[in-house]
């Protein structure tokens, strides 16, 4: 059974820093891609970065530079580390799977976890 589980969401001041992990398990990290997508109150759900079952990995434009996403395949785990946070971070993130590759469409990840809420606020 395919199940995600995203952790480490949570209040943090402006210029602050956060580390969300996306558990996995009932598939390998070898040949899925995970994304990380954010939905703040009221808005669509974007994407926010992926990493792909060879390594390639993308980024949005508004976190390019402040965050990184990376993997651990001996644990299953996808690690997005969110550096200098802003308020206009502020929103549910969530993980999601496919299989193999990276999509800039949402609708082609097929499993999802429950989110976790990051609050940028001072």
């Amino acid at each position: 059974q395919v199940q995600l589980v995203e952790s480490g969401g949570g209040l943090v001041q402006p210029g602050g820093s956060l580390r969300l992990s996306c558990a996995a398990s009932g598939f390998s990290l070898d040949y899925y891609a995970i994304g990380w997508f954010r939905q703040a109150p009221g808005k669509e759900r974007e994407g926010v970065s992926c990493i792909s079952s060879r390594y390639a990995i993308t980024y949005s434009d508004s976190v390019q530079g402040r965050f990184t996403i990376s993997r651990d395949t001996t644990k299953n785990t996808v690690y997005l580390q969110m550096n200098s946070l802003k308020p206009e971070d502020t929103a549910v993130y969530y993980c999601a799977t496919r299989r193999s590759f990276c999509s800039g469409d949402r609708l082609e990840f097929g499993s999802w976890g429950q989110g976790t809420q990051v609050t940028v606020s001072s």
